[in-house]
C-alpha cells in the first residue's frame, strides 16, 4: 500500500511517518526533504528544486510498491499535480493508496513548532513561519484523511491515524476507509 502524508512544515508529518513505517511490517519511509537536499549536496542544483525531488520520490516509491513493501511517502505535498502522481505511482504499482493530509489547528503550537525544531539532514534550511503561512499550499478537492495533531502526542496521533486508516493485514496492506462524514475525514 501508498501512504500519502501531506501537510505544511512543522505540522509532525516527518515523526507521524517514523512511527507509522516503525509500526508497519514491511514499510519503508520515503522522505521528499531527505532527496531534495542529497540533490542540492550533490552539487548538480540549488533550492528551490522544483519538481525533481518528487521525481526521484515517484520513482523509489513505486521500485518499493513494486517489491511488495508498504510506502508511506512524505512531503509538503502542496498541489493537486503532485497529489495525482501520488495516486499515479500507486495505480501502476497496482496497490491501495491512502492520502492523509497532517494539520495543526493551534496556530500558535504551530508556530512554536516551526521556529523551535531541528532538522536531522545535514545543510537543510528550514523555512522560517512566514515561509510556512505564505507558502503556497492549495484545499484537498477529494476524499483524503486528515489528522489535527494540535495538543496531542505523537503516540496519540499515530493511533489516530491507524483507526482512520482501518484494519490491517501484513498480506494485503491496509484497508482504506470510505468517508464517513466523521470528524476525522474530509472530503
Amino acid at each position: 500500500m501508498l501512504i500519502v502524508i501531506g501537510g505544511l512544515p512543522g505540522t509532525g508529518k516527518t515523526t507521524l511517518s517514523r512511527l507509522l513505517a516503525k509500526h508497519l511490517a514491511g514499510a519503508v519511509h520515503v522522505r521528499i526533504d531527505t532527496i531534495e537536499q542529497a540533490i542540492v549536496r550533490s552539487g548538480l542544483a540549488r533550492h528551490p528544486l522544483g519538481p525533481a525531488g518528487y521525481t526521484v520520490g515517484y520513482a523509489l516509491a513505486e521500485d518499493h510498491l513494486r517489491q511488495g513493501l508498504t510506502v508511506i511517502a512524505e512531503s509538503v505535498n502542496p498541489l493537486p499535480i503532485t497529489r495525482d502522481a501520488w495516486r499515479e505511482v500507486g495505480a501502476r504499482a497496482g496497490v491501495p493508496v491512502a492520502e492523509v493530509e497532517v494539520t495543526c489547528s493551534d496556530q500558535d503550537e504551530h508556530r512554536h513548532r516551526v521556529t523551535s525544531r531541528t532538522t536531522d539532514i545535514p545543510d537543510l534550511r528550514l523555512p522560517g513561519w512566514g515561509e510556512v503561512v505564505e507558502r503556497e499550499y492549495e484545499p484537498w478537492d477529494r476524499d483524503h484523511i486528515t489528522l489535527d495533531t494540535a495538543g496531542r502526542t505523537p503516540q496519540a496521533s499515530l493511533e489516530t491515524l491507524l483507526a482512520q486508516l482501518g484494519p490491517m493485514s501484513t498480506s494485503a496492506g491496509v484497508a482504506v476507509p470510505r468517508n464517513t462524514g466523521d470528524g476525522g475525514r474530509k472530503g
